[in-house]
C-alpha cells in the first residue's frame, strides 16, 4: 500500500505553515505531515526533511504545496528530484502539477517507435529531445524558485546601498536595543515557545522558528531575561540550566 507523506517548510516567522499543511491534507487527507521552520535555500541541515528522506521507500509519495518548499536552490532541487524519481518515489507539487513525477514519467515514455529505416536516426534524436525537454521543465521550476530568493537579496542590497548614499543609519547603533517589528516578532516567539520561559522548544528550534541566527537569538533571550528581572520575576535554576549550546556564551548567566 502506498504511503503518503507531506512536507511543509517556512523560512520566516511571518509565514504560516498551517496553510501549507491545510492544502496538502485537503488533497491527500491521509498524508503524514513533516514540517519545520528553516532559514536558507539549501536542503542540507533540514532535520525533518532528512528524517523523511530516510523514511521514504519506493512506491511512496511525497506531497509539497509548491516546488519552493522542496528547495529554492535550483541545482540541489533538480538533483534531489531525480534522485527520488530513480528511487521510485512519487513527487507531487500542488501548485506546479506539470512537474509531478507522474508527468515526468509520462514524458519519458513518449518514445516515437522506430521503423527500421535510416529515418530511425532522426527519430532517436526526437526521443532524446523529448526527454531533455522534460528535464528542462523541472530545471525551470526550481530555477524560478531560486530566482525569487536571488531577486529578494538583490533588492535588499540595493536598498541598503541607497540608504547609505542618503546618509541613513545602516543596521543597529552600538549599544542600542533593536526595536523593530522583526525583533518584536522574534521575541514573542522566544517568550512563548522557548523552554526557558515555559515553552516546548529548545534554543536551536526556537531560533529557527524565529528566523534569526544564534547570536541574535541569545541577544534577544538575554534582553527578555533582563526585562523579566526588572519586573521582579525570577526563573528557577532548572529552567535556565543547560540552554546554551556548547561554545556559546550562556546568556542566562547575565
Amino acid at each position: 500500500m502506498q504511503r503518503i507523506f507531506g512536507y511543509c517548510r517556512i523560512s520566516r516567522p511571518t509565514q504560516n505553515i498551517e496553510r501549507q499543511e491545510r492544502n496538502i491534507i485537503k488533497s491527500y487527507p491521509t498524508a503524514r505531515i513533516y514540517k519545520e521552520a528553516y532559514t536558507g535555500t539549501k536542503t542540507s541541515g533540514r532535520k525533518e526533511l532528512e528524517k523523511l528522506l530516510k523514511q521514504v521507500q519506493s512506491g511512496d509519495m511525497i506531497v509539497f504545496d509548491s516546488v519552493s518548499r522542496m528547495s529554492r536552490n535550483a541545482a540541489e532541487g533538480v538533483e534531489l528530484y531525480l534522485q527520488l524519481y530513480e528511487q521510485g518515489v512519487e513527487l507531487v507539487f500542488l501548485k506546479e502539477p506539470h512537474i509531478n513525477t507522474s508527468t515526468y514519467k509520462q514524458a519519458l515514455s513518449r518514445d516515437v517507435p522506430m521503423i527500421g529505416e535510416d529515418v530511425d536516426l532522426i527519430l532517436q534524436g526526437v526521443n532524446a529531445y523529448l526527454k531533455r525537454l522534460a528535464v528542462r521543465q523541472i530545471e525551470l521550476a526550481f530555477g524560478q524558485a531560486q530566482k525569487e530568493v536571488d531577486d529578494l537579496h538583490q533588492r535588499t542590497a540595493e536598498g541598503i546601498e541607497t540608504a547609505r548614499r542618503n546618509g541613513k543609519q545602516i543596521g543597529q547603533r552600538k549599544g542600542a536595543t533593536l526595536n523593530v517589528k522583526k525583533a518584536a516578532a522574534a521575541k514573542k516567539i522566544i517568550r512563548t515557545s522557548c523552554k526557558t520561559f515555559g515553552g516546548t522548544l529548545t534554543d536551536e528550534q526556537c531560533a529557527a522558528a524565529a528566523g534569526i541566527c544564534r547570536k541574535t537569538y541569545y541577544k534577544y533571550k538575554a534582553e527578555l531575561r533582563r526585562e523579566f528581572e526588572a519586573e521582579g520575576l525570577q526563573m528557577t535554576l532548572d529552567e535556565v540550566s543547560g540552554q546554551a549550546p556548547q561554545g556559546t556564551k550562556d546568556t542566562n548567566a547575565l
